[in-house]
């Protein structure tokens, strides 16, 4: 009986553990659609996230990683913060440059801050490195991208840790933009009233872990940064009066260390012209 009892929780265990590696390391591409006014030329456009990775390490050398970026085949790749981790012994600028390293060779990449990479202590390097590699870093800048003539707009805003004026500060970005399609990048998906009351169009946004524990079924996350329990905005579209917001449940982990029920994703967002 005890040999039987010893061999059943060894068996529990091993299947346990193979659950949590599962939920913690079975990356997903996520595939969504934005319908709108969009210009005729970008019809079709790709545009592939990546958040919150946080030094995470997937396979040898993120090889799994850099694969389904590769097979997504997007136009362009937006980060939106948290690709270090600020935890003492977990900050690795170097092995998150040789990842940024591989994707600049697959589509052009567009970053802004999270908070993380503030509090790390590391993001004066970090920036002057993603530039260095051809990122383009758009805290508090903006990039128009041109597409047979026509263009698009993207915004970007540095995380709110040091950003406190942020409102004002999309304000000054929307200026002049109000009839451009516009994409904002921003690390906080709990600021989507900010974006609803500038008009933007579609904003990417991570930060909140897809709720970390997530209950089956209901799809709801148990707990997000600066959301709290039961957070709103963990994954998924989210749509209010013509502003569609993009969460990603992100790739990596911090304070926490396991994802349940709540795998990894890149999400993969494609414009299609209504």
């Amino acid at each position: 009986m005890k040999y039987k009892k010893t061999m059943g929780c060894i068996c529990g265990g091993l299947l346990l553990g193979a659950f949590l590696y599962w939920q913690n390391n079975g990356l997903m591409l996520t595939k969504m659609t934005y319908k709108g006014e969009i210009p005729e030329s970008f019809d079709g456009y790709k545009i592939l996230q990546v958040a919150d990775l946080q030094n995470k390490v997937f396979g040898k050398e993120q090889e799994p990683l850099i694969r389904k970026i590769e097979q997504s085949c997007p136009d362009i790749i937006v980060m939106t913060g948290d690709l270090l981790d600020r935890h003492e012994g977990r900050t690795d600028v170097d092995s998150a440059m040789d990842f940024i390293k591989e994707i600049v060779n697959i589509a052009p990449v567009y970053f802004v801050s999270g908070n993380h990479e503030h509090q790390s202590g590391e993001w004066e390097r970090l920036s002057e490195e993603l530039v260095d590699a051809g990122v383009t870093v758009l805290n508090n800048g903006k990039s128009i991208i041109e597409r047979n003539g026509e263009t698009i707009t993207l915004l970007g805003l540095a995380d709110k840790k040091v950003n406190p004026y942020y409102d004002k500060m999309l304000h000054t970005l929307m200026a002049g933009q109000e009839e451009s399609f516009n994409v904002l990048l921003s690390h906080r998906p709990e600021l989507f009233e900010t974006y609803v009351k500038e008009n933007i169009d579609l904003a990417f946004t991570g930060h909140a872990h897809g709720g970390q524990i997530v209950i089956p079924f209901l799809r709801q996350g148990i707990f997000a940064p600066h959301q709290g329990f039961f957070p709103k905005y963990t994954e998924g579209m989210h749509e209010k009066d013509g502003t569609v917001m993009v969460v990603s449940r992100g790739l990596g982990n911090s304070s926490f260390p396991f994802r349940i029920f709540n795998r990894p994703e890149l999400v993969e967002v494609t414009l299609e012209k209504e």
